[in-house]
């Protein structure tokens, strides 16, 4: 069954406030590459620019990053989320031009 415009307003709402309660963010992947030859070794690596850039991180770094890795990928599904939700509404409730067949799912990104 298809949400109500009132379900998907207290959707957004919550979604709002989830995203103000966000702590530290960051993209990326971390790994724990096991021991090393001078001890423990952990790294983060990110794309810039198209290049790939590795850092070294100590254990404590190594475990803030990889909490902020996740609250990235959560942001990002929210948003996206949040974007869906944004779309729906606008076409549901903004008069929009005559078409010859109806908007899918698939062309407003809904899926």
């Amino acid at each position: 069954m298809k949400p109500s415009e009132k379900e998907l307003k207290a959707e957004y709402r919550h979604l709002r406030v989830r995203l103000g309660k966000t702590g530290w963010i960051s993209h990326g992947y971390v790994q724990d590459r096991g021991p090393g030859a001078g001890g423990p070794c952990y790294q983060w690596t990110r794309k810039e620019r198209g290049k790939t850039v590795s850092v070294a991180l100590s254990k404590e770094q190594y475990e803030q990053m990889k909490k902020a890795i996740e609250a990235w990928r959560d942001v990002q599904a929210t948003l996206k989320r949040m974007e869906q939700i944004s779309r729906t509404l606008i076409f549901e409730n903004t008069p929009g031009p005559t078409r010859r067949k109806p908007l899918t799912p698939e062309v407003l990104g809904l899926n």
